[in-house]
């Protein structure tokens, strides 16, 4: 369970989150939207230590992850995030990029570590791309990688940071294929995103976010259907959402 309580966040004078107080489940899938600079990434940024907050608490099974350093890595322990961009190693092999963690992190040996990463690969349907190199890789099956990285360490809970936002359209489609099928097979995540229509699809709950704030917290169906504030209701007309999936 993470229990985010007060979060307030500034950059210089931008106020980016602005009193967040939420209770993230851990057996439901939720979709953070909102506009752009609406503070989406940097609560996401927030929850896994990679932003300090200004204010404010955010506990995981009633620790803060803030009160010590020890705290906060235990935290990332169980905690995997995959970025906008792929942020992968250039001069290793796709099953390198994986297994580099692997070893250096969870101290697997060179055997261990293929097997489990080779195994990730093959759940995001790279089984064919083992030896390529990033430069030998599309946008999409980048990610992928990413993606199989962020899963060969076993994380409890993974937060995606739109995922697809470096992606061409179609690209987007193929990584979003991948994320559907890993949370249909049972993964936990919350994610960032300005998919409207994969988020109604995947996400059983929608975080919506305004200026820093967060307006609405409501289940996937009731959002796209009846949003309850007149600023939710704009965001989906301006982003012509028809509530069917493209």
């Amino acid at each position: 369970m993470i229990y985010v309580n007060s979060l307030n966040k500034y950059f210089q004078d931008s106020h980016v989150l602005d009193d967040v107080s939420i209770t993230f489940d851990p057996h439901i899938t939720y979709a953070i939207i909102g506009s752009s600079g609406s503070g989406k990434s940097t609560l996401l940024r927030c929850l896994n230590g990679l932003e300090t907050p200004t204010s404010g608490v955010i506990k995981i099974d009633d620790v803060d992850i803030f009160a010590s350093k020890d705290n906060l890595a235990k935290a990332r322990s169980n905690m995997g995030m995959v970025f906008q961009s792929f942020n992968l190693f250039e001069h290793k092999t796709a099953i390198d990029n994986v297994m580099f963690a692997l070893i250096k992190v969870k101290q697997l040996s060179k055997e261990e570590a293929f097997k489990v990463a080779s195994h990730a690969l093959d759940k995001v349907g790279l089984s064919h791309r083992y030896n390529n190199y990033p430069h030998q890789l599309s946008g999409g099956e980048k990610q992928r990688v990413s993606i199989a990285r962020t899963l060969a360490m076993s994380p409890q809970l993974v937060l995606f940071d739109e995922p697809t936002s470096a992606l061409d359209p179609e690209m987007t489609i193929e990584v979003l294929k991948v994320i559907k099928a890993l949370v249909k097979d049972g993964l936990k995540c919350i994610l960032v995103t300005h998919e409207m229509a994969f988020a109604k699809e995947v996400a059983d709950m929608i975080v919506y976010m305004d200026q820093g704030k967060i307006l609405e917290v409501t289940s996937s169906d009731e959002f796209f259907t009846q949003p309850q504030t007149l600023r939710a209701q704009q965001f989906l007309s301006h982003t012509q959402f028809k509530g069917e999936t493209q």
